[in-house]
């Protein structure tokens, strides 16, 4: 059987996966789609850093294709038309990422509860000051889109005593959430919150899920924390919103065009955190995304179930 393998991780995984399948022949496929060899016999491909034109490229000269998987969690970026229309089966690595975004989160939560800011600004200016500070005890967290990675954080919350609230689309009782909504009821949700994470995939029906409407829903002392997708969020929105004061504040890590121009107004917002599209970062992120491939590859060779397969028509 012939797997297409990323070049530039080629030396994590060529030994790995000839300990599955000695008889494996791999093609080597660089960020550009260059492959070390033809690649039509190939049935399976490993997507690492590449973009989706050059995934739907590879896809139209791979026609035994069979699984594609992909280290990250969304899949908006790869959902090409040559992806959604061919009969492969495409599965993510949603889970890998949970831990270091849930602690990105709470970071966040915690930084703006205690005032971290004010005394950092404080401490470069010599100022003994006594901000008053919050607790996250007791406070209220609003998460929407309560999968693998709003369950971490929701555990985590929950070791905190807050009060953990949710939406999912089939809002079924889960893990460490303590009362689920359905999107239908995303404002009364929001209503209720004292901190917002959107953790939910980018799909069409998520795509300006907050926007001026759910925007006034949010009590005037919450924050915001979007670690998701920009498009997740209507960002003129946003921006008035915080403008105006009709929400306390906002922790982007991620916005409709990245990297961030400079001339945003985002940047200089003094209720705004900034932070470059790097919540998932962790040193145990790729370890982690190589075990879960590895994993799926002896499934996919023993013609057992994949894990994380999913919905292209979703979109998660």
């Amino acid at each position: 059987m012939q797997i297409a393998l990323p070049a530039h991780i080629m030396d994590d995984l060529r030994s790995r996966v000839l300990e599955i399948d000695p008889t494996i022949e791999i093609v080597a496929v660089t960020r550009e789609g260059e492959t070390d060899c033809d690649c039509a016999a190939a049935e399976a491909l490993l997507r690492w850093e590449m973009s989706g034109r050059v995934v739907g490229e590879l896809v139209s000269r791979m026609p035994h294709l069979r699984w594609m998987h992909t280290p990250s969690a969304g899949v908006d970026h790869i959902l090409k038309p040559e992806v959604i229309q061919h009969p492969l089966v495409l599965t993510n690595s949603a889970g890998v990422h949970a831990i270091p975004i849930a602690e990105h989160v709470l970071t966040m939560l915690l930084v703006v509860a205690k005032k971290v800011r004010t005394y950092l600004a404080n401490q470069h200016n010599h100022t003994w000051e006594h901000p008053r500070a919050a607790e996250a005890y007791g406070a209220t967290l609003g998460i929407v889109g309560t999968g693998h990675i709003g369950q971490e954080l929701a555990r985590r919350a929950q070791g905190l005593d807050m009060h953990v609230i949710g939406t999912r689309r089939h809002p079924t009782p889960t893990p460490f959430v303590d009362q689920i909504y359905g999107y239908d009821q995303l404002h009364t949700m929001l209503a209720q919150a004292d901190y917002v994470a959107i953790t939910c995939p980018l799909t069409p029906e998520t795509n300006g899920l907050i926007g001026p409407n759910a925007l006034q829903a949010m009590k005037e002392t919450a924050w915001l924390i979007n670690i998701a997708r920009g498009r997740i969020i209507q960002e003129e929105a946003l921006l008035q919103a915080l403008q105006a004061g009709t929400i306390a504040g906002a922790c982007l890590d991620v916005f409709h065009q990245e990297p961030l121009p400079p001339e945003n107004p985002f940047w200089d917002l003094p209720n705004v955190i900034v932070t470059p599209h790097n919540s998932w970062s962790s040193p145990h992120t790729r370890a982690r995304a190589i075990e879960f491939y590895l994993e799926n590859l002896q499934r996919f060779l023993h013609g057992e179930p994949l894990l994380n397969v999913v919905d292209k028509e979703l979109g998660y």
